[in-house]
């Protein structure tokens, strides 16, 4: 009897099945007020390369991917002489779109997350669920008009961009602490850890959609 053979995949076809694990998207939002452009890849390793001519703003999405374990390249042109508000919406509404086409059909991840962040006297969490229902609630019990050069107010408005564009569920509150600065950056690192996990896929469920319903 002759000896089995096993055929190796070959280079080509490695690589088209690498490709075919990561999820990734460009995009290139353009109004009469913003530019956003850039790419997503989900199945990263915390890289960025952020400027949107907000520098704490920059800080924050750098945040979301080192901690979410995302790829980022995002370059944002804004009217910022009128005011901040339409580039942080829409950076954040650029961002939920790329992770809706990034994601695809979403069968078989995890769907829902949260994690509890703290950052010395601050405690936060965030819970987050991609079910295609749009909403955004966000605590941050900030008594101050900025943090850093960033208007704090928007904050919520970047959130409520993400959730609208991405068709996720987006809570997060920061329950106690002190530091404007520290109520921020623990919201922002504990939303990416808890879409971290919601974007995670499990491999038990690769043909599934998380939901009975058959939708998302």
């Amino acid at each position: 009897m002759s000896p089995s053979r096993v055929r190796r995949a070959g280079p080509a076809t490695q690589t088209r099945r690498k490709a075919a694990r990561t999820r990734r998207a460009s995009f290139d939002r353009q109004t009469t007020e913003t530019r956003i452009r850039g790419r997503l890849v989900v199945d990263g390793r915390g890289r960025y390369d952020i400027s949107t001519g907000i520098r704490f703003l920059d800080h924050m999405l750098e945040l979301v991917a080192r901690h979410g374990g995302f790829d980022l390249t995002l370059r944002a042109e804004g009217d910022l002489d009128v005011d901040q508000h339409h580039t942080v919406e829409d950076v954040g509404i650029a961002l939920g779109e790329a992770l809706l086409e990034a994601l695809g059909t979403r069968k078989g991840i995890n769907r829902a997350g949260y994690f509890v962040m703290p950052m010395d006297e601050t405690l936060a969490v965030a819970a987050i669920d991609l079910s295609g229902r749009p909403h955004a609630v966000i605590d941050l019990k900030l008594r101050v008009r900025r943090v850093g050069d960033l208007q704090s107010e928007l904050i919520h408005d970047f959130f409520e961009g993400f959730a609208s564009a991405a068709r996720a569920n987006v809570h997060a509150t920061v329950l106690y602490g002190r530091s404007s600065h520290h109520h921020v950056e623990a919201v922002f690192k504990a939303f990416a850890r808890a879409l971290r996990v919601a974007c995670a896929r499990d491999a038990r469920l690769a043909r599934m959609l998380p939901s009975t319903k058959g939708l998302l």
